[in-house]
């Protein structure tokens, strides 16, 4: 079992940045592989960005590319999303997910859950 959960949501100008971290219990949480997801008012779950369980390999969102940045420290058994150049439309509750195995762009692959975190960017 993993329990996730995330912080570091907030209320940020346009071209300002956070940084979320996922916090996790368990110690096998370094056999896992993490992804970001965000959700706004009225659409759909999408994906953010996902890691591997030893953080080599990453994988981003078009939307995102160039400007969040995924990591991990095992030793603390934590996740980040750096959030640079927000922009309105990343406004939405981010969440934390993790699953053994590969990463996985789909919100379906995944098996633990965050109860997520607000993030809000103003125009």
């Amino acid at each position: 079992q993993v329990q996730l959960v995330e912080s570091g949501g907030g209320l940020v100008q346009a071209g300002g940045s956070l940084r979320l971290s996922c916090a996790a219990s368990g110690r096998t949480f370094s056999m896992y592989a993490v992804g970001w997801f965000r959700q706004a008012p009225g659409k759909e779950r999408e994906f953010v960005a996902a890691i591997s369980w030893n953080g080599g390999s990453t994988v981003y969102a078009d939307s995102v590319k160039g400007r969040f940045t995924i990591s991990r420290d095992n030793a603390k058994n934590t996740v980040y999303l750096q959030m640079n150049s927000l922009k309105p439309e990343d406004t939405a509750v981010y969440y934390c997910a993790a699953r053994l195995g590969e990463y996985s762009d789909s919100h379906n692959w995944y098996d633990y859950w965050g109860q997520g975190t607000q993030v809000t960017v103003s125009s």
